[in-house]
């Protein structure tokens, strides 16, 4: 009986199992990372939840300190408005009473009347003094039509009432606060430049961060929909692996009963195939004595020793098998059926002997053609086997790299996940610190941006007064008192 021919050797299926034993290992380690890296997430999640509602806390506190100084801002801007209204006109006022001021001292009689009243050095001491007099109250006036309540102004008014301080000294008063004014506007004017720069700077911030989250978002989506699809294949590579293996499995117990089939036959055609030809020989005896072929008796070397000594060898028993032939698996052990009752004179009947022995050749043919066919069938399926086995393994192969492909990208796709959602959570956290910083600027520049124009209107009248009221107190000079009419006309036009 033929045996089944093993596809691999016994170390080759050791070799494969501690392979796969190895492959197991490796999975078993890659998944138990897996399992800290995620108890790890969970934590890292709890603790940003747990700061996100503390923010969420704090920024609802802070939502309620603006909207009531939002509240606070709109009352007060309100009193600001009415108040600058009421020093617009004011202002209005003072600047008509010094154009009329100045109209009136410009006039050719005026100039004459001063010529007269002011004739020369040797003029008494009252008349200076009415002159000084006439030239604080004009400034005052001047200054009275500004509109505003600066303290520096009243003070100047108040010194120019007192009639204690000299002229110079309020002209330094006045030249200082015209240098404060200047000051301010600067101020104003850098503070001005520095709020739009920062406004533009935190407006493409603000947009930068919009795109980088919306991105965040987009890929956040794509690595959940990829992390999916890559269990998915991994899940049907695993399945499909215990598909092949139950596959191959389930062929080899084919072939197996395949070859014990295919050895049953050819023993059993085999036996037949000799039964037929001992039964061919036999009638050859009888009928065709020329085609007779008698069986070779082989002696063994005790039988040879035997005949060489002059004894003479045992009766040889008859042999077993079919009908006493040798030939077949067992004896069917049935009794020879009993003799006829008469005989008759018995001749040879040869053209009947032909056909017996035409239909064994038959028999004989169909057999070894049978056999042939076995042989082939069996031939093929073996290499059909062998080659599936051979496909089998290259694509266990082929799927077990893939599969370990699959998940190492898997691994990298949660790596990248966490990522992800790392750098949108941290972008969020940028975004809500700009928006807080965006707010506290609007609280700091909105009032000057929206008032700037009136606040350097303002600034620059008041200046506008004070240079008219010094230029009023520069003509009190004791110098004056000896200027001719021409030359007080073009300073008092010039100023």
């Amino acid at each position: 009986m033929q045996t089944l021919p093993m596809p691999q050797t016994e170390e080759a299926a050791i070799a494969d199992n501690e392979g796969l034993i190895a492959a197991k290992k490796k999975e078993v380690d890659a998944l138990s990372k897996m399992i800290e890296e995620k108890l790890q997430r969970i934590g890292d999640l709890g603790v940003e939840i747990q700061e996100m509602k503390n923010d969420l806390g704090d920024t609802a506190d802070s939502l309620v300190d603006d909207k009531k100084f939002l509240a606070d801002l709109d009352k007060n801007c309100e009193l600001k408005q009415k108040l600058y209204d009421e020093n617009m006109k004011l202002r209005s006022q003072e600047l008509l009473a010094l154009a009329d001021t100045i109209k009136v001292l410009n006039d050719d009689d005026a100039l004459e009347l001063f010529k007269k009243t002011l004739p020369g050095a040797g003029s008494s001491f009252l008349q200076v003094q009415v002159t000084s007099a006439a030239m604080r109250s004009q400034a005052i006036a001047m200054l009275r039509q500004s509109e505003s309540r600066r303290p520096q102004i009243d003070f100047i008014m108040l010194s120019l009432r007192g009639k204690k301080i000299g002229f110079e000294k309020i002209i330094g008063l006045i030249d200082d606060l015209v240098v404060q004014l200047k000051k301010e506007q600067t101020a104003d004017d850098d503070k001005k430049e520095y709020c739009k720069v920062q406004f533009d700077v935190t407006e493409d911030k603000h947009k930068v961060l919009t795109k980088t989250i919306s991105d965040l978002e987009k890929a956040i989506a794509e690595s959940e929909e990829n992390i999916i699809a890559t269990k998915a294949d991994i899940e049907a590579l695993d399945d499909g692996i215990k598909a092949l293996d139950k596959s191959v499995t389930e062929a080899t117990e084919q072939r197996k009963e395949e070859n014990e089939d295919y050895t049953a036959l050819l023993a059993s055609d085999s036996a037949a195939k000799e039964l037929l030809g001992f039964a061919k020989n036999r009638l050859n005896k009888f009928y065709n004595p020329k085609l007779y072929k008698a069986p070779e008796k082989t002696l063994s070397d005790e039988d040879r020793a035997t005949l060489a000594a002059g004894g003479t060898l045992a009766p040889t028993e008859a042999p077993g098998g079919i009908a006493g032939t040798g030939i077949g698996l067992a004896q069917t052990g049935a009794a020879p059926p009993p003799p006829p009752e008469s005989m008759e004179a018995y001749s040879k009947k040869s053209e009947e002997s032909g056909g017996i022995i035409s239909l064994i050749d038959m028999l004989i043919k169909d057999l070894e053609k049978e056999l042939t066919e076995a042989k082939l069938t069996e031939k093929d399926a073996q290499e059909d086997y062998e080659k599936m086995l051979e496909d089998a393994k290259v694509k266990r192969a082929e799927d077990s790299k893939t599969l370990a492909d699959k998940e190492g990208s898997l691994a990298d796709l949660d790596t990248a996940y966490g990522q992800q959602k790392g750098d949108k959570a941290q972008s969020e956290k940028e975004m809500g610190a700009l928006e807080q910083y965006t707010h506290t600027l609007h609280t700091d520049c909105d009032f000057l941006l929206k008032y700037y124009d009136m606040r350097k209107e303002a600034r620059s009248q008041e200046i506008d007064a004070l240079g008219k009221a010094k230029a009023v107190l520069s003509g009190a000079d004791f110098s004056l008192l000896q200027a001719r009419t021409s030359r007080t006309r073009k300073f008092l036009r010039h100023h």
